[in-house]
């Protein structure tokens, strides 16, 4: 990630020379587009380092979410500074015209020429990291991996949206070509923006697991002969591989106290080890009166009988 925010510097110092050399609206789009992409490199790295830090007093269930908080800033920093900046230039370029000059404009595609290879590469070792963490099921998941795939992607579809509005503006001359480019970069990045800042919200308020995950826990709940019933199952990420599971049981009639005790215990370890990744359980025994006891499906017998 390092070798990726130097690279992003050098591309965003380049872009935004050839940009005021050529007077390019499209092509300061990108110079801004490349900075937001290094800013948030920036908070994608503060993300891994600070998310490993182990659970204290203060953070009792760790600082998993830490990735989801810097994950919501880089897709502020995606909006503020690509999306709304490239807006203003192709707004500012309809309405004012740019001077076109032809020796910059070439400059201008020469420099974009080297960051669309450069943003390929970055592009390509991304997906490779995603296939290796599983595919796009799982690699994706990790909020800081699906930002890089989503600005590498975002950076490719960019510089190829300012080559063709450069080309087509040097052809015509008519600078609505290069203006239109522009306004498409801001309308992409705001696309990205929002869709990694609606993710990562989700996943701060409290996401629950992936419907698979709480299916096998019900299941297992289940299973237990010791549980009449699972009146209710919560669960909420708190971390990319971590997650909180609590759940409301009520346990067949006729069990003493310290039965009950092992019993939570086992049931405790066993979705442990189905489910590695929950590392906070909870288990909440209900107290229902004794005619709502005396019906329930394990005493008449519903579950094999008791």
């Amino acid at each position: 990630m390092l070798v990726a925010l130097a690279a992003n510097l050098v591309i965003a110092v380049a872009k935004a020379i050839g940009g005021l050399a050529a007077g390019s609206p499209a092509l300061l789009s990108e110079a801004a587009h490349s900075v937001a992409d290094s800013l948030n490199e920036v908070f994608l790295l503060a993300a891994l380092r600070r998310s490993r830090r182990p659970a204290d007093r203060r953070h009792p269930f760790g600082y998993g979410k830490e990735r989801f908080f810097w994950s919501l800033l880089a897709a502020v920093g995606i909006f503020v500074m690509g999306g709304c900046f490239s807006f203003f230039q192709g707004f500012e370029a309809l309405t004012s015209g740019a001077e076109e000059e032809l020796g910059g404009y070439v400059a201008g595609l020469i420099v974009l020429g080297i960051a669309l290879l450069a943003e390929g590469g970055s592009l390509l070792r991304a997906l490779y990291q995603v296939r290796r963490q599983g595919g796009a099921g799982a690699g994706l998941r990790d909020p800081a991996l699906r930002t890089v795939v989503a600005e590498d992607g975002t950076a490719v579809l960019g510089v190829t949206l300012a080559i063709v509005g450069m080309a087509l503006h040097m052809i015509t001359g008519q600078v609505v070509w290069e203006a239109s480019a522009s306004l498409a970069i801001g309308a992409l990045l705001v696309y990205v923006a929002f869709r990694l800042g609606r993710e990562a919200r989700d996943q701060l308020i409290g996401e629950a697991a992936d419907p698979e995950t709480s299916g096998r826990i019900r299941e297992l709940l289940r299973a237990q002969p010791e549980i009449d019933s699972v009146e209710a199952l919560f669960t909420m990420k708190t971390g990319l591989d971590t997650a909180l599971v609590a759940a409301r049981v009520d346990l067949v009639p006729g069990l003493d106290s310290e039965h009950v005790e092992e019993v939570a215990v086992r049931i405790k370890r066993s979705i442990a080890r189905t489910v590695p990744e929950a590392d906070q359980i909870f288990l909440d025994v209900t107290d229902r009166p004794a005619r709502e006891a005396a019906e329930s499906p394990a005493a008449t017998g519903e579950r094999g009988g008791a």
